[in-house]
Formats: C-alpha cells, sequence, structure tokens
C-alpha cells in the first residue's frame, strides 16, 4: 500500500536576504536604462550568491518611476516550477498594494523591467497582471542559446497582448543581461527547463 504524501500547511515564498542591500525602494527608477539596470543587478546577485537562476524583474509606476515590486528566479531554491522572475515581482507588487491585480481603477500604469525576454508563463503573467509596457534586456534568442526554453512564445502571443494594450521594447542594456546568463552557465548553474 502506498503512502501518501503530506499536504503542506502553507506555501511560503521568501526573497533571498541579501536583496535590501541591492535594491533601493527609495529611489525613483525613471528611464528605461535605470529599470533595466536593476532588473539585471538583480539577476547578477542572484547568480553570484547562488540563490537562483540568471533572471531579474522590478515592477515600477510608469510615471514616477516608484519601485514597486522586485523578483529573481527562485525555481530551484523553492522547488517550484513557477517562481520566474517576473512572476515573484507579481506576487511582491500585488501584495504590496493589496489587490490581484496592477490595473487598479485610478491608479497608475504599470511597467515591468526583466532582465531578459519573458517566456510563454511569464508573458501569460503580464497579461493578467495589468502591466501596460515590459522592457527586456536579453531576448529569446540569447536564452535559446543558453539552453533555456522559453516555450511556445510565437508572434501572434505579442499581437494578442498589443491588442489588450500592452507594449514592448527588447534589447535594453542586452549585452550586460545575456553576460550574467552566460556566467551562470560557465559556472555550471542547472538549465531546469531546457
Amino acid at each position: 500500500m502506498p503512502t501518501s504524501l503530506p499536504w503542506p500547511g502553507e506555501l511560503r515564498i521568501l526573497l533571498p536576504d541579501w536583496m535590501p542591500a541591492v535594491v533601493d525602494p527609495d529611489r525613483a527608477y525613471r528611464t528605461d536604462d535605470q529599470k533595466v539596470e536593476l532588473a539585471i543587478a538583480l539577476s547578477r546577485e542572484n547568480v553570484l550568491r547562488g540563490t537562483g537562476g540568471p533572471f531579474g524583474a522590478a515592477i515600477f509606476e510608469a510615471e514616477s518611476g516608484r519601485l514597486v515590486g522586485v523578483g529573481v528566479n527562485s525555481v530551484l531554491r523553492h522547488n517550484n516550477s513557477v517562481l520566474h522572475a517576473e512572476m515573484v515581482a507579481f506576487m511582491v507588487a500585488e501584495a504590496r498594494l493589496g489587490s490581484y491585480t496592477l490595473e487598479i481603477p485610478g491608479g497608475p500604469d504599470h511597467v515591468l523591467a526583466t532582465s531578459c525576454e519573458p517566456c510563454a508563463m511569464c508573458l501569460g503573467g503580464v497579461l493578467w497582471s495589468g502591466v501596460r509596457r515590459v522592457i527586456c534586456g536579453a531576448v529569446r534568442q540569447d536564452a535559446h542559446d543558453l539552453a533555456f526554453d522559453e516555450g511556445p512564445v510565437f508572434p501572434e502571443s505579442y499581437d494578442y497582448l498589443s491588442a489588450r494594450g500592452v507594449t514592448f521594447t527588447f534589447g535594453v542594456r542586452r549585452a550586460e543581461a545575456r553576460e550574467v546568463m552566460a556566467t551562470y552557465q560557465r559556472q555550471g548553474g542547472p538549465v531546469y527547463n531546457g
């Protein structure tokens, strides 16, 4: 007779303890470059400190540049396939705002900056999160070249999001973002979805 696994009493997602040293919550990140710079810094620290994969993301108020949420890839650290940097950033931002969406009536628009173009799951998260704009560092091909499988993302995926009012900017600080992924690969970091 097989034994059954116990159901967890709670699910906890912990951000790495180094995050306060890297993130200035009071700084205004006004330019695309500054926003992606933070996402890349998060990804780099995640790799160098051995707390996860080479991806980072941050969410900002579009007009003010105020930081609302941050995330790093936490798949291996928490044994949870959905904990991509973007998904964690959505969770943090929504928890801080006390809302299941970032598209709050009368509230500001929000921007997602990510160290790499989102995978299929995270593009779905973009749709449901309510962000109006996504700024990407490395692009899909960079991730693919390093053996990361980004899933079924098609031109129609972007067409659909565009029709829903979401815009994308690609390749901001691309070489720097790609180098973080390459560092992870050189260090022997596992590719968990390739």
